[in-house]
């Protein structure tokens, strides 16, 4: 019976996940209320709380749900001599990911983020993609200065200025994208960028 329980626990909370997905993405994450989260998930409000404690909380559960680590994706690759080859994992854990984004749920999710957060008076969403961002942000720059101090980045640019060029180029990339996802697959897309942009910073 306990392991049933655990079981509908869990099935409750990704129902309240998804609607939160679907709400969100509908009215924004500062107009989207609690109320209207459990109603669409066909639950009290009495169950959202059991599971989280507001809607910051429950939003950052939402975003850990797709949350792709930059340097697990890189370990999933389980290729240690990319150790020696620090662009190469920037370029293929950049291609790992594409991967991963290039379903409804990701799109969902990363619309919500570029295209529906605003201000709230609950909490600041902006600030929970930030943390985010700068998550991916140091795992570029410690990339992209292991690959200077093993004279693989080309003369006249440092690894700041290589950390900038892919964090702008790839937000860009993802904007394009998610304004009309149908256009293009990021995957295929993504994956050439990714490897013209790697091969622009590798020293000749």
């Amino acid at each position: 019976m306990a392991r049933r329980t655990k079981a509908e626990a869990a099935a409750t909370r990704e129902a309240l996940l998804d609607a939160a997905e679907e709400v969100f993405l509908e009215r924004g994450v500062a107009r989207a209320s609690l109320d209207q989260i459990s109603r669409r998930a066909g639950l009290t409000r009495g169950a959202l709380y059991w599971h989280f404690r507001n809607k910051g909380d429950l939003f950052r559960a939402m975003l850990n749900r797709v949350r792709m680590p930059f340097e697990e994706l890189v370990a999933e690759l389980d290729d240690p001599s990319l150790g020696d080859r620090p662009l190469d994992a920037v370029r293929l854990g950049c291609r790992a990911g594409m991967i991963h984004l290039d379903t409804p749920r990701h799109r969902r999710v990363h619309s919500i983020l570029l295209h529906r957060c605003e201000l709230s008076q609950d909490f600041d969403p902006l600030k929970v993609k930030d943390e985010f961002v700068q998550e991916t942000l140091k795992a570029f720059l410690r990339h992209f200065c292991l690959a200077h101090e093993k004279g693989q980045l080309r003369d006249g640019l440092s690894p700041e200025r290589a950390t900038e060029l892919f964090h702008f180029s790839l937000n860009g990339l993802f904007w394009e994208w998610l304004r009309d996802a149908e256009d293009f697959s990021i995957s295929e897309r993504g994956a050439i960028l990714v490897d013209t942009l790697i091969d622009l910073m590798r020293k000749a």
